[in-house]
């Protein structure tokens, strides 16, 4: 992914290659900092206001100030603007700024896309399964372990994607105790079974992907009941079919489970139909 545009809060548009961060903010000294990922579509951010309200609600979570969220929407409009690009990966962050200042930092940046996503979609992924060990009880009601917060704090997430690629594999799923399915490092996961679609229950403290939401408002429609819960990873195993959805990759088909085909090992019928549903809402 290449930088295209970016734009600071107070400042505006600056030099992509100009340097924005002290050394001594928090973001990068703790790892406490908001951020948001947004798929842009023939020059428009995919539900914008769903994003910056996650953005701020994960902000609050990490107790930083709160987000000014008219000035972001003016930032991204700068930013996506001076891009010139129709589709895109936009990226915005909040962080604490300088240790001991309390001056926030806000930042709006459009990216090109990963070039191979749609070469994934055509294969299907290859996931492991990663084990936290946690109770999902705790992990989603302890504050202090920031269940479905998207913070900068990535290691443990980029680790599991490190660990997938060593198993040449493209992605990892994590489960909780009693190998409770939970979410990837960057997705939601889903598989179908039938004519039902299962999905890890938001009370599990995942992500509340705002591409998931797009898909649970579709899936009625194209004939699917869903189902949300705590489910072991033999359902997953066992499905007819799997996916994970993301802002940036979409729906990507899951075609193996450590190193064993789901299903008939290709990618599904469910997952072609919401990626299509998905493009739509997208660009309607």
């Amino acid at each position: 992914m290449t930088l295209l545009a970016l734009a600071v809060g107070g400042r505006g548009l600056v030099d992509p290659s100009e340097p924005v961060l002290h050394a001594d903010d928090e973001a990068f000294l703790r790892g406490r900092a908001a951020f948001e990922t947004i798929r842009v579509y023939e020059g428009r951010p995919f539900r914008l206001d769903d994003h910056l309200e996650r953005l701020a609600a994960s902000a609050e979570r990490l107790g930083l100030p709160p987000v000014d969220l008219v000035a972001f929407r003016g930032l991204v409009r700068e930013v996506v603007d001076a891009s010139g690009a129709d589709a895109a990966a936009l990226r915005l962050y909040v962080t604490p700024g300088r240790e001991g200042a309390g001056h926030p930092t806000a930042l709006a940046m459009v990216s090109t896309l990963p070039p191979d996503l749609e070469e994934r979609r055509a294969r299907g992924l290859r996931l492991i399964t990663i084990q936290l060990g946690l109770d999902p009880e705790v992990r989603a009601d302890a504050p202090w372990l920031l269940g479905g917060v998207k913070s900068t704090s990535y290691a443990v997430n980029m680790a599991a994607e490190a660990e997938a690629r060593r198993r040449d594999a493209d992605d990892a799923v994590f489960l909780a105790s009693g190998r409770i399915v939970l979410e990837g490092p960057t997705t939601n996961v889903w598989w179908r079974t039938g004519a039902e679609l299962f999905t890890p229950s938001l009370d599990l403290g995942i992500l509340a992907g705002v591409t998931r939401a797009t898909l649970l408002a579709s899936v009625a429609e194209l004939g699917y009941e869903v189902n949300e819960g705590a489910f072991p990873v033999e359902d997953l195993a066992g499905a007819d079919e799997a996916f994970t959805s993301s802002s940036i990759r979409e729906v990507m088909p899951v075609v193996e489970l450590d190193g064993k085909p789901v299903g008939e090992g290709r990618p599904g019928s469910a997952a072609a139909r919401l990626q299509a549903a998905l493009r739509h809402a997208a660009t309607a």
